[in-house]
C-alpha cells in the first residue's frame, strides 16, 4: 500500500524555522519526482517546491525561494521540506507528494499521484 506520511508541522514564530518530513512506504522513492504544497484557509493548494527523480533539478515558488530547501534522502525513504525565516503568511496545511519518472519544470498539482494527509504549519507570534 503505497503511503506518504507527513511530520514536523507546528507553531513557530515568525522568523523561525522548521523542517518537514514526510515518510513513504509501500514503494521506493528513487524513481520518483517529490513534491511540497499547501494550502491556506480558504485558498486553493498550491506548489511550494518540486525536485525531479533524478534528483537533476528543483523548483520552488517564488515567495519560498532562498527560505525553503526540499531534500530528500532515499536510504530513510523519506523527503524534507527545510523552512527558514517563517513567515505568518506560510501558515497553511503542508502536503508531500510524488509521482514516478517524473519532471518539475511546470509541475502542476493533478501530475501527482501519490499524496500525504498534509501537517499543520502556523507562524504567529
Amino acid at each position: 500500500q503505497v503511503q506518504l506520511v507527513e511530520s514536523g508541522g507546528g507553531l513557530v514564530q515568525p522568523g523561525g524555522s522548521l523542517r518537514l518530513s514526510c515518510a513513504a512506504s509501500g514503494f521506493t522513492l528513487d524513481y520518483y519526482a517529490i513534491g511540497w504544497f499547501r494550502q491556506a484557509p480558504g485558498r486553493e493548494r498550491v506548489g511550494v517546491s518540486c525536485m525531479n527523480t533524478n534528483n537533476s533539478s528543483t523548483v520552488y515558488e517564488d515567495s519560498v525561494k532562498g527560505r525553503f530547501t526540499i531534500s530528500r534522502d532515499n536510504a530513510k525513504n523519506t523527503i524534507y521540506l527545510q523552512m527558514n525565516s517563517l513567515k505568518p503568511e506560510d501558515t497553511a496545511v503542508y502536503y508531500c507528494a510524488a509521482e514516478p519518472y517524473y519532471y518539475c519544470s511546470g509541475y502542476i498539482i493533478g501530475d501527482f499521484g501519490s499524496w500525504g494527509r498534509g501537517t499543520q504549519v502556523t507562524v504567529s507570534s
